[in-house]
């Protein structure tokens, strides 16, 4: 095939000779591919071909679906039969190539995942074990994986709540954040994806001083460490002593399972979670004193989370080597990536079971989790067109507890009717400043009218006084009073 420069030279010598023959024994080649040059530089270029179809263009979408929902873990050989029966008539060959191509797409599509780093005092991860006879309390704190294990008669709010703080005793605190489940005895109800805690729950947030919090629906990752511990639980505690006759027995096993495993050298943070509460206690957090010793140039597999472990510690690398192997070397006090032959990431030498993370290796700085509005009802879709105002009126809402919260927005929609869009608006902003999430407390609002939006103390206080004639001091003397 010639290239783009030997066709511009047989073009330009035809123009000149006017020859095919003269032309093709100057250019070193046939008259017929001479003819065939100058003909398609005359012409244009030939009309672009369809592309052709492939046998296995009927089952694209059934290769697809299929590779998503079973994450990328299905095989050509168990999704051929699926493929035969509609439609499909090719080899299979032919067949493991187009699923290798999905699986390759659907990688490329894949969720990005980051290490989260708690802080000391920071979350309580709680969640229940399905097992039998006696469903299995499973608690975790988040910075020093100090565990805590109760067997239950039943899944009841009162039941929950005595082991909560039954939980905090032990830790002998409370943390700031409490994040469960979407379990039924401590939400209300949902709305617009936003949980609604009981109030009874609510209450007793508010007596030990933490906020209750609430995982994604149908989202495992985002509680991943209370699911390993109630998976450890079920593994060794169950297993090796249960199942238990009688509840007290099987509590009486639980304390002393915890205590052992508390005591116990944790195979992530490489310390002993009892030490490790007793400076989350303080909230302090200093750096092991003994560490393992270090090797240089090692080869090492970058997990999902974008890291990879060196000296019981993590160390981040951009997100797009997952499952690629890179070479990690201890420099001095810090430890260096490599690949192809070129260095990725830098980081200062962590402790054992620290975390050391480059943003610029995720896309960008970490975000605060944040939970999607979606409504589902047309009152929720109304009210939440209203703007930003009526989403943190809503938020707000669902965070106080409020009781009956979606027949509250059906009656705060009928306002609008009467008062406006805009007084509405106003209405609904000064509420959700005075935490005030009932209809019946809007429309107190709407009914008093433009009221003075309280400052901030501490803020000058600007007042209109009388303008009075200005007398000079001499006016005030003696000479001039008499």
């Amino acid at each position: 095939m010639k290239t783009a420069r030997e066709r511009l030279d047989i073009v330009n010598t035809y123009e000149e000779l006017g020859s095919y023959r003269a032309t093709a024994e100057l250019c070193g080649t046939t008259h017929k591919t001479v003819r065939r040059i100058v003909a398609r530089q005359r012409t244009g270029p030939p009309p672009e071909r369809p592309p052709r179809p492939r046998n296995n263009d009927c089952v694209v979408d059934l290769i697809a679906e299929r590779v998503e929902q079973s994450k990328g873990r299905i095989s050509a050989k168990r999704l051929l039969a699926a493929a035969r029966a509609a439609g499909y008539g090719g080899s299979e060959r032919n067949f493991r190539r187009a699923v290798a191509e999905a699986k390759a797409a659907s990688r490329q599509r894949r969720r990005v995942f980051r290490p989260w780093l708690p802080l000391p005092g920071g979350h309580l991860v709680i969640d229940w074990a399905e097992v039998k006879p006696f469903p299995l309390f499973c608690a975790v704190l988040a910075w020093s994986r100090w565990r805590f294990v109760r067997f239950a008669s039943d899944r009841r709010r009162e039941t929950v709540l005595g082991l909560l703080g039954e939980c905090f005793e032990g830790i002998g605190g409370v943390p700031s954040v409490v994040l469960a489940d979407r379990m039924a005895g401590l939400r209300a109800q949902t709305v617009a994806n936003l949980v609604v805690p009981h109030p009874d729950y609510v209450r007793f947030a508010t007596r030990y001083g933490f906020r209750p919090d609430f995982c994604e629906a149908a989202d495992p990752q985002s509680k991943g460490m209370v699911e390993n511990l109630v998976g450890y639980a079920q593994s060794d505690l169950l297993l090796g002593q249960g199942p238990f006759a009688t509840l007290s027995a099987g509590n009486e096993a639980a304390v002393v399972w915890c205590e052992e495993v508390n005591a116990r050298r944790h195979s992530e943070t490489c310390a002993v979670p009892n030490e490790r509460l007793t400076r989350e206690r303080e909230a302090l957090r200093p750096l092991p004193s003994l560490r393992p010793p270090l090797r240089s140039g090692v080869l090492r597999k970058v997990d999902r989370l974008a890291c990879v472990r060196f000296g019981s510690a993590r160390y981040s690398v951009p997100h797009a080597l997952v499952g690629h192997c890179v070479e990690v070397l201890a420099i001095g006090e810090e430890v260096v990536c490599l690949h192809d032959g070129g260095e990725i990431a830098r980081h200062p030498l962590v402790a054992p079971g620290e975390v050391a993370l480059a943003d610029e290796h995720y896309g960008g700085p970490v975000r605060p989790p944040t939970r999607a509005v979606r409504p589902k009802s047309a009152a929720e879709r109304a009210f939440l067109a209203l703007g930003p105002v009526a989403e943190r009126y809503l938020r707000s809402a669902a965070a106080a507890g409020t009781p009956r919260l979606a027949a509250e927005l059906a009656a705060l929609l009928a306002l609008q009717g009467a008062y406006g869009r805009e007084a509405l608006l106003g209405a609904l902003e000064r509420a959700a400043t005075f935490r005030r999430f009932r209809a019946a407390d809007v429309r107190a609002i709407l009914e008093a009218g433009i009221l003075p939006t309280p400052g901030l103390a501490g803020t000058a206080l600007a007042l209109k006084l009388p303008v009075v004639e200005r007398r000079p001091l001499a006016a005030y003397a003696l000479e001039a009073l008499s």
